[in-house]
């Protein structure tokens, strides 16, 4: 090979290599640019969707704020119409799903820009059921009430829960209000500074009551008899709206059997007072059942859906003797769509 030729082959061959390199550096750049367009888009698409979740959320809160308004309404009504609550009344009767648009203008031409959102609720009695916080009494220093006590173990066992988790519940339950209580008595009979220290918190929810030893199979079991709300006076079952668990539960010697007959005879005629259920079913203590024909103590369930992002809304109420309704716990669940997301009343 003369030395011409092998110059022109050295040559070629640099050629090719550079030009391998610069295809193979083109690719390197267009991988990492593609790379780069793609996770911005991402990265922007993301910011997207968490922004409309954030107005969807915001817009939701906004509407069942509007119910919460609805539900006092309906119960300062009833209550200036007088009379025993129970299920027969308007406040009863739940808010079927409606579309938002409905509520904001009787004109078409002022909706064309509303929300495509749909609002659904229900005002539920908790006075039909038993408040946890009657286990105690809020004296100097805080004990459990035995006869509330008594009747927590026969709710237990209708709901086909030992009676020994309704011990378990009470004893740490009193705990937790002695340590919020933060009094000096009630830190000596914790135990001082430590024992306040390793108290359960005080349960403003029924998933909450876990903090008092309870698992969660039990508090499944008792979620449709229990209520929890705070207050230190005592919270009557209304013999109007409760289950028959929770009857036979607050009435000493009455069974199952003769706690449906009450609810027959109810539905036909509302008790006015609590001893009209002598005349249904005989002769029976009621000197610690703690019932009522009124309740003072509500939960109205709001359900708004967007697209399929849905926001449920809980609201424990009180209302007192002259009607007016004041918030005592508020519960705010997000999630998706569900046909069966607010819970009917047992």
């Amino acid at each position: 090979m003369t030395p011409m030729l092998l110059r022109h082959f050295q040559s070629s061959g640099r050629s090719t290599a550079q030009r391998g390199g610069a295809l193979l550096t083109a690719m390197v750049i267009v991988t990492m640019v593609t790379t780069l367009a793609a996770s911005m888009i991402w990265m922007q698409w993301r910011s997207v969707q968490v922004e409309s979740a954030e107005r969807s959320l915001a817009q939701s809160q906004w509407v069942l704020r509007g119910f919460l308004d609805y539900g006092r309404i309906f119960l300062r009504e009833d209550k200036r119409n007088g009379g025993p609550d129970h299920l027969g009344e308007q406040w009863a009767v739940p808010l079927a799903e409606v579309p938002i648009a409905s509520f904001l203008s009787a004109d078409k031409n002022n909706t064309e820009d509303a929300p495509e959102g749909f609002l659904a609720g229900q005002i539920l009695d908790a006075s039909a059921r038993y408040n946890i916080y009657n286990l105690l009494s809020f004296d100097d220093p805080v004990t459990v009430v035995p006869s509330q006590l008594l009747a927590f173990k026969r709710l237990c066992e209708y709901a086909g829960v030992p009676a020994s988790a309704a011990e378990t519940l009470a004893q740490n339950l009193r705990k937790a209000l002695m340590a919020a209580k933060n009094d000096t008595g009630d830190q000596q009979q914790l135990g001082g500074e430590a024992g306040r220290r390793s108290a359960p918190l005080l349960p403003q929810t029924i998933d909450q009551l876990v903090w008092l030893g309870v698992d969660a199979g039990t508090i499944e079991r008792l979620r449709p008899f229990l209520a929890v709300y705070p207050t230190t006076q005592g919270a009557p079952v209304n013999v109007n709206t409760a289950s028959r668990e929770v009857l036979a539960a607050m009435i000493p010697g009455l069974d199952l059997g003769r706690a449906d007959r009450l609810i027959q005879a109810r539905q036909r005629n509302p008790f006015t007072t609590a001893s009209d259920i002598v005349a249904v079913v005989g002769q029976i203590n009621l000197q610690d059942s703690n019932l009522s024909t009124e309740s003072n103590y509500f939960e109205l369930q709001g359900r708004m859906r967007l697209s399929n992002r849905v926001l449920l809304q809980s609201y424990i109420v009180q209302r007192d003797p002259d009607g007016n309704v004041v918030t005592l716990v508020e519960n705010t669940v997000s999630g998706v769509d569900s046909p069966d997301a607010v819970s009917k009343e047992p």
